[in-house]
C-alpha cells in the first residue's frame, strides 16, 4: 500500500479532466519513474478498479517571472488510466 502512494501523488483535476471521468477516462500525476504497468498495479490496489491501459504525458517545467526575477514551476509526470464501461473512480 506505501509503494502505490509514491506511484500515484495525486489527481488531477481540471475541467477537461472532469468531463473525461463521465467516459471512463481518469488523470492522476504519478512519480517520475513510475512506469505503465506500476501504475496500472496501483490503481488496482488503491481504487479497487481494473485499467484497461494507461496513457503516459511529460509536461515540462516552464519559466516564470516573479517580481521581475526569473523562477521555475515544476514539471511532472501525468498518466491517464482508461477504465472499462460502468467502472468509475470516486476522486472526493
Amino acid at each position: 500500500m506505501k509503494k502505490a502512494f509514491r506511484i500515484i501523488l495525486s489527481p488531477h483535476i481540471s475541467e477537461k479532466t472532469s468531463g473525461q471521468n463521465a467516459l471512463g477516462v481518469y488523470a492522476f500525476k504519478v512519480g517520475e519513474k513510475a512506469g505503465k504497468t506500476e501504475i496500472k498495479e496501483a490503481v488496482r490496489e488503491l481504487y479497487g478498479v481494473k485499467p484497461l491501459k494507461v496513457n503516459l504525458i511529460r509536461i515540462p517545467a516552464k519559466k516564470r517571472l516573479i517580481r521581475g526575477k526569473v523562477g521555475r514551476r515544476p514539471g511532472y509526470k501525468k498518466a491517464m488510466v482508461f477504465l472499462k464501461e460502468g467502472d468509475s473512480i470516486q476522486l472526493t
